[in-house]
């Protein structure tokens, strides 16, 4: 067994370029002017944008909805239990790791070749919006 892996693929700046400029776009044709965040592997901040008229508010949440998801490896919202959401876990995963987690919806990771390289998080609009935004944002990516 290896005791280290290699040839790991990464989020560059121009990538982190590429998925904000694709959100942005799709943000400017929702006419809804947002805050976004994307974050590498770890969760680690690599670029952010608030839009001219976007609420001040969501900057951070833009922010910790791309750790989150990096993170979680999977998109922020609330955990599932069927077709319920599962409250107690839940909100317990946002209170454990305030810092890191949300159970707001609103990115979506960021996969190359199946790996996860980073994630994006989107703020200021109604969820569904976010959540379109930010696969916008992801779609960029996945072309790479």
């Amino acid at each position: 067994m290896p005791l280290v892996t290699r040839n790991h693929a990464k989020l560059t700046l121009e990538g982190a370029r590429a998925v904000l400029a694709s959100a942005t776009k799709r943000a400017a044709e929702l006419r809804t002017p947002v805050n976004i965040a994307v974050a590498d592997d770890g969760g680690n901040l690599i670029l952010f944008e608030r839009m001219d008229g976007a609420k001040p508010s969501s900057i951070s949440i833009a922010i910790v909805k791309s750790q989150a998801s990096a993170m979680r490896r999977g998109a922020t919202g609330p955990i599932m239990a069927g077709d319920h959401p599962n409250l107690p876990l839940t909100l317990g995963l946002a209170i454990a790791s305030p810092a890191l987690q949300t159970p707001i919806r609103g990115s979506a990771p960021l996969f190359v070749d199946g790996e996860i390289v980073g994630a994006i998080g989107v703020s200021g609009a109604t969820e569904d919006q976010d959540v379109e935004i930010a696969s916008a944002g992801a779609a960029a990516i996945e072309k790479a």
